[in-house]
């Protein structure tokens, strides 16, 4: 009669055991657990940079809080291109807070955060990049994102975010397919092309009454410089004209 007793508790547990979720975690990346994390599907990639004097540092900020509160990412890569896995692909990280990219409202359910080790003001070594391109490559084949859908912070916050900072390498990352980068062979935008409802077409949140924010973290990406005036030139309409033409059912 014991054993029978005792059977059914380990049935039980064993049933429970195998109805629970399975955390993934990715062979490429050190395993840091941070709690602060829930439930998301992602659908799009947005890159950040630490803006502090060490991965260490954000180790401990993305386990913890920072001024703002708790936060987190899914990925913390180093400047010597390790690679930290803070929370599991499967759930929702807290990096992007309010933003928006095209019809995406909460960001934090419909991506990956990848946090990049760097002071703000610096360039981005070429062993960081390399490793930041073979995890792209891992998240869009292994999750179906679109490979196109790599944003930056900045781009779905332009009123309160400026990372990655001027020096990060879209073309790079472009050239290795991830992102979008304009084409010469594209030619200029056609006379009475409207570039900022392009910029809006493109995903930028742009506030019409407020619009300086969003071309402002238009220019630090493809045109590498945040001290441009805030208004849309010859140029600028060349670039999203190309852009548009890339977009998936263009």
């Amino acid at each position: 009669m014991m054993k029978k007793t005792l059977l059914l508790p380990l049935v039980l547990v064993a049933s429970l055991s195998a109805c629970s979720p399975q955390v993934v975690r990715n062979p490429l990346a050190t395993w840091h657990a941070s709690p602060n994390h829930n439930e998301r599907s992602p659908v799009v990639i947005v890159l950040h940079h630490t803006d502090q004097d060490s991965v260490e540092e954000s180790l401990h900020t993305l386990s913890t809080a920072n001024s703002g509160g708790k936060v987190s990412s899914h990925y913390l890569l180093g400047k010597d291109g390790h690679l930290y896995q803070l929370v599991a692909d499967n759930r929702r990280a807290w990096h992007a807070g309010p933003g928006r990219w095209g019809p995406l409202g909460d960001l934090n359910s419909t991506s990956i955060g990848i946090e990049i080790d760097n002071d703000g003001d610096s360039p981005f070594p070429s062993v960081q990049t390399q490793a930041l391109i073979a995890l792209l490559e891992d998240l869009t084949t292994r999750l179906n994102i679109p490979r196109h859908a790599v944003i930056g912070h900045a781009d779905l916050a332009p009123t309160r975010k400026q990372d990655p900072n001027r020096f990060f390498p879209w073309q790079a990352l472009a050239q290795a397919g991830f992102g979008l980068w304009p084409k010469a062979e594209h030619g200029p935008a056609a006379e009475g092309f409207d570039a900022l409802l392009a910029l809006r077409a493109f995903g930028y949140p742009v506030d019409p009454a407020r619009p300086e924010p969003a071309i402002t973290a238009f220019h630090r990406r493809f045109r590498g410089d945040d001290t441009l005036p805030p208004v849309l030139d010859a140029e600028d309409a060349r670039i999203l004209h190309s852009l548009l033409l890339q977009l998936p059912g263009a």
